[in-house]
Order: structure tokens, then C-alpha cells, then sequence
């Protein structure tokens, strides 16, 4: 009887401590940071320092209260809104990075952040400035900004509303624009000259085509901006 009992008693903490044989726990997914909000410099300012102090708003992470999560963040700074010409990339854990410019030149910047585990949140709004040149006067615009149609966009009439929009530190100056555009995108050709609005309606579109436009801003003082080709394509 003596037995019985033990082996039953060993039995009973054999199982407690083997548990119900349920799932096993898992750990949460690790989410990406939230996408840092921009600071300084503002968007479409004139800086008359070529040093400056890029500032942002940390990111927030859901992981946080693991305790071992960094959030670390790259910054890019280009002299295009593609960022296709960068002249300064780094990664930091600060909220702020120190750079050195070049003076009279128009540039826009924007940060990501990026977690322990290599996840990476969307990268910031684009913000653009303006560095002040020795003696300059006048300051060229910044490049165009792309509103509607979305590039690559099918457009399903055939008719297309044209939209962008600019901006230009010289608050003063009034801004005009040469747009172009035509279905060969080594050959465009103008189709409106010195236009102060931003919108241009086309017509006459082709069927089963792919059209290329771009637009050229001016502010009437000699300085210029060329803007990037965008497209869209017709049913």
C-alpha cells in the first residue's frame, strides 16, 4: 500500500512539473519603429549657416519593453527630391546630426528609423533648404514636387489633369512654368511656356500609350529649375 502511494505522489509532481503539454509561450512579432517626424531645418528655409544641426523627433517602438531594443536612425541628405544624388548618408542614435554644406545650393533631407532587428519604419517627409551663398541674391527654386497623376498611373480617358507643385525661398518671387511632355522621353516637347498656374490639362491622348512630362520652374530673376520626368500610361 506504502508503495502505491509513492509511486503516486511521484507520479502527480512528474506531471506538475511537466506542465499540461499545452503550446509553448511565443514571443510577440516585432513591430517597426514609427516614422520620425522632422524638425529643423523646417521645410523651405532659407539656412544663412552652411553648418547645420539636423534635428528630428524620436521614434516610438511597441517593442520597447523588451529592454533591449535601439532604435538607431539613417539620415540623407541630397541635392534632388529622388535622392538620387546624395552627398551625405550616416546612421546615428541621436536624435541629431551635425553636417557641413556647401553655401548657395538647394538640398532636402529626410530620416528613417531602424530597430535592433534590422526592422526599418517608412522614411520621413522630404524637407527642403536652402544654404546662403556669398553675396547671393536671388536663390533658384526647388525642384517640382509630382501631385496627380501618380507616377505610372493608368489614365482611362483622354484627357489628363497635369498637377504639381513648387516652392521657392525668395517668397517674393512669382513663379512660372514650362511644361512638357509627348510620348518620347529623350525628345519632349513644350507644351505651355511661362504659365503661372500649376496645373495643365492635356488632350488628345493616344489609346494604349505611355507619356512622359516634366516641368521646368522659373522665377523670373534668371534662375531656373529643371524637374525630374515623370509618366503615366492610357487604357
Amino acid at each position: 500500500m506504502k508503495k502505491i502511494i509513492y509511486i503516486a505522489v511521484i507520479s502527480s509532481f512528474i506531471w506538475s512539473c511537466g506542465g499540461s503539454g499545452g503550446d509553448e509561450p511565443t514571443s510577440p512579432e516585432n513591430q517597426a519603429p514609427s516614422i520620425p517626424s522632422l524638425v529643423y531645418p523646417t521645410d523651405n528655409l532659407l539656412c544663412i549657416d552652411n553648418v547645420l544641426s539636423l534635428q528630428w523627433d524620436a521614434s516610438t517602438d511597441d517593442d520597447d519593453n523588451v529592454g533591449w531594443y535601439i532604435i538607431s536612425y539613417e539620415i540623407q541628405v541630397a541635392t534632388d527630391n529622388q535622392f538620387s544624388q546624395i552627398v551625405h548618408t550616416s546612421t546615428s542614435t541621436s536624435t541629431t546630426e551635425i553636417i557641413t554644406l556647401e553655401k548657395g545650393i538647394a538640398y532636402y533631407w529626410r530620416v528613417k528609423a531602424i530597430d535592433s532587428e534590422n526592422l526599418e519604419s517608412e522614411y520621413s517627409s522630404t524637407f527642403h533648404f536652402y544654404t546662403e551663398g556669398d553675396g547671393s541674391i536671388n536663390h533658384i527654386p526647388f525642384s517640382p514636387e509630382l501631385v496627380s497623376p501618380e507616377l505610372g498611373d493608368l489614365v482611362q480617358t483622354v484627357s489628363a489633369t497635369l498637377q504639381w507643385d513648387a516652392s521657392d525661398v525668395d517668397v517674393n518671387d512669382v513663379l512660372m512654368y514650362d511644361v512638357y511632355y509627348g510620348t518620347d522621353k529623350e525628345s519632349l516637347s513644350v507644351k505651355s511656356s511661362n504659365q503661372t498656374t500649376k496645373v495643365f490639362e492635356t488632350t488628345n491622348l493616344d489609346p494604349s500609350s505611355t507619356y512622359y512630362w516634366k516641368v521646368v520652374v522659373k522665377d523670373g530673376n534668371g534662375g531656373e529649375t529643371v524637374g525630374q520626368v515623370w509618366q503615366f500610361s492610357t487604357d
